[in-house]
């Protein structure tokens, strides 16, 4: 199973670095998606491989990959699978997840190039290099519609993808459900409320066609859509507050107050959420939508 990992940008080339989150440390925000938060969307990989039909020596661009768990489940498929994000320090902990992987296989060593961190101008010649066959599948699990900028942001890596695949492949994009099925939109409601006050975007409710407007932008064709729940689960209210802030979700509320009244502020949006046993639960309903290159 042939695994990459390449580092790429998704904001368009003319757009202005984004700010550093004040007090944010960015090895501590990736292992809190890698260790809380990454594994809500579970059952959205899950649902996404199961309906294409993601088996050995499927080919699969991951954009947006995260901190890789997506594509650990994929390569459990036997999928080959390519890694894109534009965010080092999640990259680096898929590497070593990747890597810890293919350690634990039997029989024969991992391919050439497996785990490999290449730079984001490298990010076609991953998928184009002599004797390679074109992706499979291309996915962008990443959440749409939850940031000010997000449909537009994923279009030019979409943009980049396409040409490594072949006429009608399928791309999946995925995105929040409807707000009253999403127990999680009154939290992330904290992030635009905090950023209005100074009239500083950031946020923004999901919109209802957020998914086809992406597929339209980057001359994709609708052919079907599903949806998923995945509920959001933490051991404690601690665990719940660090792990919705490594989405990105509230950096803009953070720059626009403090991370100190951001976690308060959440901490109290979860308060309906809590068990008697301490616990936090939120059932959420995801949408995705899959799409065929031109």
């Amino acid at each position: 199973m042939t695994r990459t990992l390449t580092q790429h940008d998704q904001r368009p080339s003319n757009a202005a670095p984004a700010a550093p989150v004040p007090g944010a440390d960015a090895d501590g925000r990736a292992r809190d998606w890698a260790e809380i938060q990454e594994r809500m969307l579970v059952p959205l990989y899950e649902a996404v491989y199961e309906r294409l039909e993601v088996r050995a020596g499927t080919r699969v661009l991951g954009l947006g990959c995260g901190t890789g768990l997506a594509l650990l489940l994929a390569t459990t498929r036997g999928a080959r699978v390519t890694g894109v994000d534009s965010d080092t320090a999640r990259l680096a902990l898929a590497r070593e997840r990747l890597a810890a992987s293919a350690d634990h296989e039997s029989a024969a060593a991992p391919a050439e190039g497996a785990g490999t961190l290449l730079p984001e101008e490298r990010m076609a010649d991953a998928g184009t290099k002599p004797g390679r066959a074109p992706y499979d599948l291309i996915t962008a699990f990443q959440p749409i519609g939850s940031a000010a900028d997000d449909v537009r942001e994923l279009t030019p890596a979409l943009r980049t993808a396409i040409p490594l695949a072949g006429h009608g492949t399928p791309v999946v994009l995925a995105g929040w459900g409807p707000p009253e099925r999403c127990a999680t939109d009154a939290v992330l409601r904290v992030a635009g409320r905090l950023t209005d006050r100074l009239r500083k975007g950031g946020w923004r409710p999901a919109h209802r066609d957020d998914l086809e407007e992406v597929a339209a932008r980057a001359g994709l064709r609708p052919d079907g859509s599903g949806r998923v729940a995945c509920p959001f689960g933490y051991a404690d209210q601690d665990s719940a507050v660090r792990g919705l802030l490594s989405t990105g979700v509230f950096d803009g509320a953070i720059r626009a107050t403090d991370r100190r009244q951001v976690e308060k502020e959440i901490g109290e949006a979860l308060h309906p959420h809590l068990r008697r046993d301490g616990t936090v639960w939120m059932p959420n309903v995801f949408r995705y939508l899959i799409a065929r290159t031109p």
